[in-house]
């Protein structure tokens, strides 16, 4: 069985169980029939992927790995707000006219800020302190810049990486202040598990541990039925995952760098309708 399965069951499991609806606000998800999306949540779910064991993939539905990684390299390489740059179409919804969702996610990452040692942006001074001072506990990043909030499509979810150097080993810990269960979850740690293992390599470590802290895990009203048939299928063993060894310089990886095998999964055979 998939770690990754098992952990995706017991939190749906637990929010089902003993999670909190936001019923009876004014929420500001809607679906695109105009119909508010309410949600039932728990607070502060953490959980630990040891990805010197295995990738965190779902067995239980498809996650759609190329996609994923053009994602984190929208976001962390290319440090681009513009959709034109993504090679899927999972930001269209919050894009204008001119194709950018504002001074959200890449955006952030790619803004210069003044240290001690000179000008960097934040993904280049966790790539600098990693390979110059990796003892430091202040190797960080954060998308969540209040100044910027009202120029943003949507305010960042996944918007702090944390990096920590235990050893010859690499660790990590996203957190993220909302995480859609059902459409994102599985895609989150995935990706970010892909970027921690970039990280490592790019700056001679080993990829150890990601922690994902949740603070608001939910899943979607009209999610739910979806949920308890999904968590009732029986998880397989996750696939075989490649990235190539002698990518060494993080500007250097592409999408062709990475390589999944014996990927299988349960067919979801229907379509995930996003609250936006």
């Amino acid at each position: 069985m998939s770690y990754a399965d098992r952990v995706f069951i017991e939190n749906c499991r637990k929010i089902l169980a003993e999670g909190v609806w936001d019923k009876g606000y004014n929420v500001r998800p809607h679906w695109e029939d105009g119909t508010p999306a309410y949600t039932k949540k728990c607070f502060g779910i953490v959980n630990r992927y040891d990805l010197t064991k295995e990738m965190p993939f779902l067995t239980l539905r498809k996650t759609a790995w190329k996609n994923a990684i053009d994602e984190i390299l929208w976001i962390w390489q290319k440090k681009s707000n513009n959709v034109h740059d993504l090679n899927s179409h999972i930001w269209d919804a919050w894009a204008d006219e001119n194709g950018t969702i504002g001074k959200a996610y890449g955006y952030q990452l790619g803004v210069k800020h003044r240290y001690k040692e000179g000008m960097f942006d934040q993904v280049d001074r966790v790539l600098f302190d990693l390979k110059n001072n990796p003892t430091s506990r202040r190797i960080m990043t954060n998308l969540y810049v209040h100044a910027d909030l009202a120029d943003m499509a949507l305010y960042p979810c996944a918007y702090s990486m944390t990096f920590n150097v235990s050893g010859d080993t690499l660790n990590g810990i996203l957190n993220q202040r909302s995480n859609d269960m059902l459409t994102a979850n599985s895609w989150n740690v995935f990706q970010y598990a892909v970027l921690l293992k970039m990280i490592a390599q790019a700056t001679g470590f080993k990829a150890g541990e990601l922690v994902h802290v949740i603070a608001d895990a939910h899943i979607y009203d009209r999610h739910i039925p979806l949920v308890e048939e999904i968590i009732e299928k029986a998880p397989m063993d996750g696939p075989d995952f490649y990235m190539d060894p002698d990518v060494k310089d993080f500007y250097q990886f592409t999408v062709d760098s990475f390589r999944v095998e014996n990927y299988h999964f349960h067919k979801l055979g229907k379509t995930i309708e996003v609250a936006i």
